[in-house]
């Protein structure tokens, strides 16, 4: 077995037994493979191994990763920051978008979302833990964007996505998706089913706080090579 099918076997598991321990229902929460720097043979591995769903930070970079994976149905999602010169495209290539922080870009990938198509599934980026390197809506910002953002006619608003600050501390990693979610629970937005948070180092707690996504990279494709 080659290291990348060792690798999403052991992240599976690590998945499946958070799943379990958190109470929740087996197949709950979906791997989404965050395959930026990575080379398209890669993905095309895990494919082969049954993983679907992927998801890229670079706009260029993961272009020509789709033009080189055409014959395979991957669900493309895409969560790196979003300039307002780059909607189009995404709007054309990708089934979800993780990080839309405000409503220009909102309604600029509503107007470009091709007709032919069906909406663009949306996650509202959540600066949850108010740090100024990081994009997203504050938590106090974000009753007022869900109702703006709900009401574009080819979105589809799903949900969240948060980064919190890096922590090593477990009980601390839960703190602020556990604020998160509550936060969207007060809303009463049944529709806003999908929260995407959780990464290689904090995979558990998310899961543990109600994570519905969890984007991983580093602990299914090893070490990135760049940025």
């Amino acid at each position: 077995m080659n290291d990348i099918a060792e690798r999403f076997q052991h992240v599976r598991s690590q998945i499946r037994h958070a799943v379990s321990i958190a109470g929740r229902p087996r197949g709950s929460v979906q791997l989404l493979a965050v395959s930026k720097t990575k080379p398209a043979g890669d993905i095309a591995t895990l494919y082969r191994l049954g993983q679907r769903h992927f998801a890229e930070n670079y706009l260029q970079e993961a272009l020509g990763k789709q033009r080189q994976l055409s014959a395979f149905n991957i669900t493309w999602h895409f969560i790196g920051p979003i300039q307002s010169n780059k909607t189009k495209p995404i709007a054309t290539h990708f089934a979800w978008v993780h990080s839309v922080d405000r409503l220009k870009i909102a309604q600029r990938l509503s107007e470009q979302r091709p007709a032919h198509l069906p909406p663009l599934n949306i996650c509202l980026q959540v600066n949850i833990s108010a740090e100024d390197s990081k994009s997203g809506v504050s938590l106090e910002d974000l009753p007022a964007l869900v109702e703006e953002v709900r009401m574009l006619p080819n979105l589809r608003l799903r949900g969240v996505m948060a980064i919190p600050e890096a922590e090593s501390n477990y009980a601390k990693q839960r703190q602020p998706y556990r604020r998160l979610c509550q936060a969207v629970k007060e809303l009463n937005r049944p529709e806003l089913d999908s929260y995407s948070f959780g990464m290689s180092g904090d995979l558990k707690a998310a899961i543990m706080e109600g994570a519905t996504m969890v984007r991983i990279g580093t602990a299914l494709f090893g070490e990135r090579q760049y940025d």
